[in-house]
């Protein structure tokens, strides 16, 4: 690690410390952390796989995602809102994916409420984008909260989102690159 807090990899490259030497992470951390997402499924799974995450390694969610795909119909948010009990039970038998229960019911009931949403879920997690960027130099320097992730936790609550506390909505914000957290002197910067 430099002085700026980034790890300079096998490589060559420059990059966030958190990315490690995983393969899976380096791809993620290059190719889509911080990268602007939209579209409706997209961001479902990723709220999905937040919540999920939640008290876990991401690489923990990384290496299990293609499983979470197959068993959450591709996070098409109509087909899970239509999931029910033996979804559920199916669900909590699949060794590929993290089996909790509060999680499993929490993302049948997100797409649910993906549905409902007036505007959509696009819309509703970009309004919430800050207005000026993050440029942090160290990771000492990212927040696991900001006012704009507690609004979001806030709004998606009031929404029916369930699993999506102020920490979970800013590393959201962080994937789907409503900030981008990369350090100044990272390469995916």
């Amino acid at each position: 690690m430099d002085d700026h807090g980034v790890t300079i990899g096998a490589d060559g490259l420059a990059r966030c410390p958190w990315a490690g030497s995983d393969p899976l992470y380096l791809g993620y951390h290059d190719a889509e952390w911080g990268r602007p997402l939209r579209g409706e499924n997209e961001l479902y799974e990723r709220v999905c796989l937040e919540a999920f995450q939640s008290g876990l390694a991401w690489i923990t969610i990384l290496r299990k995602r293609e499983n979470f795909r197959a068993a959450f119909a591709g996070f098409e948010i109509a087909k899970v809102a239509e999931f029910g009990e033996a979804d559920v039970a199916r669900l909590l038998a699949d060794e590929g994916i993290v089996r909790n229960k509060a999680k499993v019911h929490a993302a049948i009931a997100n797409a649910k409420a993906a549905l409902a949403l007036d505007g959509g879920l696009t819309e509703l997690i970009w309004s919430h984008a800050p207005a000026k960027q993050p440029r942090p130099r160290s990771t000492k320097e990212i927040p696991a909260t900001t006012a704009e992730s507690v609004a979001l936790a806030k709004t998606l609550k009031k929404s029916g989102f369930a699993f999506v506390g102020p920490t979970t909505a800013y590393a959201l914000m962080q994937a789907c690159g409503l900030v981008n957290d990369h350090l100044v002197d990272c390469h995916a910067r």
